[in-house]
């Protein structure tokens, strides 16, 4: 399944580092937001969307880059974040817009991520080293099946 990852990664490199370690799992192409297009989209099969949390929902150039998108007719897609909190309850707002642009989102992944937010800079930042490897395995591990599923019930289907 030939697959791509959209990701934004500002401040510590927490998402970088997750995107591309699940990209390199699934063998996917690594792209910014700023090149999401609907041609580019046609050449795959599966895309996944990163960034870290930010005002307790993805990063704005992200979502703003699925809004412009035309719809896409079921175009399986999953969802990946990093966070102080590593809670799922923040990705709603892209979910909702992939949603609109007619995406069927297939999984959804996030870990806690290092932050120096706010008052969290004031005690050094909390999540010191995540994600860890461990973090990035699981990772890697969790979207590799989140695949391997959809390619059997399509075969199973036919």
């Amino acid at each position: 399944m030939k697959t791509a990852i959209f990701y934004v990664s500002v401040h510590h490199g927490n998402t970088a580092r997750l995107a591309k370690a699940v990209g390199e799992a699934m063998g996917a192409d690594i792209y910014s937001p700023e090149q999401l297009t609907h041609e580019l989209l046609k050449n795959y099969d599966l895309v996944g969307f990163f960034s870290g949390i930010y005002k307790f929902r993805h990063h704005d150039d992200l979502i703003g880059a699925v809004e412009k998108l035309p719809r896409q007719n079921g175009k399986m897609a999953f969802i990946g974040s990093t966070s102080g909190s590593g809670r799922k309850a923040y990705h709603k707002k892209l979910a909702d817009a992939l949603a609109r642009r007619g995406f069927r989102i297939i999984g959804e992944y996030t870990c806690r991520g290092f932050i120096t937010f706010g008052p969290f800079g004031l005690f050094g930042g909390v999540n010191k080293g995540r994600p860890d490897e461990k973090d990035l395995a699981e990772a890697a591990a969790f979207f590799n099946n989140m695949a391997a599923n959809q390619v059997k019930s399509q075969v199973d289907s036919k």
